[in-house]
């Protein structure tokens, strides 16, 4: 079995955020090697405003899931905590995204890797590079560290720590 390193987004803005979170972080130890997990981060809502705030995170794994298999355990992990199909950027319970699957690219309708648009958007990259600063995005060729300079400070300071998550 091939084991790879992969990035996930957490977030979550609905019931109690902080416990989906401890939630989702438990089930993902029961199926392989939690080794990084970053600070919680609260955030305004993206695309669709009229929602309650975000609390975000990132963390990398160990797996020797394939990028198939990993999401289909994401898409497990979110309706175990309650997701329920909404529109686009609605609000949800919790939402795990592969952000990052080793060094591979990946562009099918149902899978992206790099997850799209991640390396714009402060609510993910501020606890990615937190945990990941030297890593490497596979198709910018620039650090996390990097492409957080180029977010505009305006979003950046719209991303505010809250501190760690109580497993």
């Amino acid at each position: 079995m091939n084991i790879v390193t992969a990035y996930l987004s957490l977030g979550s803005n609905l019931g109690d955020r902080e416990d989906n979170l401890r939630k989702v972080l438990s089930l993902l130890r029961r199926e392989m090697s939690l080794t990084a997990v970053s600070s919680v981060y609260e955030t305004e809502p993206w695309g669709y405003t009229s929602q309650p705030a975000f609390l975000n995170m990132a963390c990398a794994v160990e797996t020797g899931l394939s990028p198939r298999e990993l999401l289909e355990l994401a898409w497990r992990m979110e309706g175990e905590l309650g997701r329920v199909p909404s529109f686009h950027y609605g609000p949800r319970t919790m939402d795990v995204d592969i952000l990052l699957y080793g060094d591979e690219i990946i562009e099918t309708p149902e899978l992206q890797i790099p997850h799209p648009h991640f390396s714009d958007r402060a609510f993910v990259l501020v606890p990615l590079a937190e945990i990941a600063p030297g890593l490497v995005h596979p198709v910018l060729g620039k650090s996390m560290s990097e492409l957080l300079e180029e977010v505009p400070g305006k979003e950046k300071d719209g991303v505010v720590m809250l501190g760690q998550v109580s497993l």
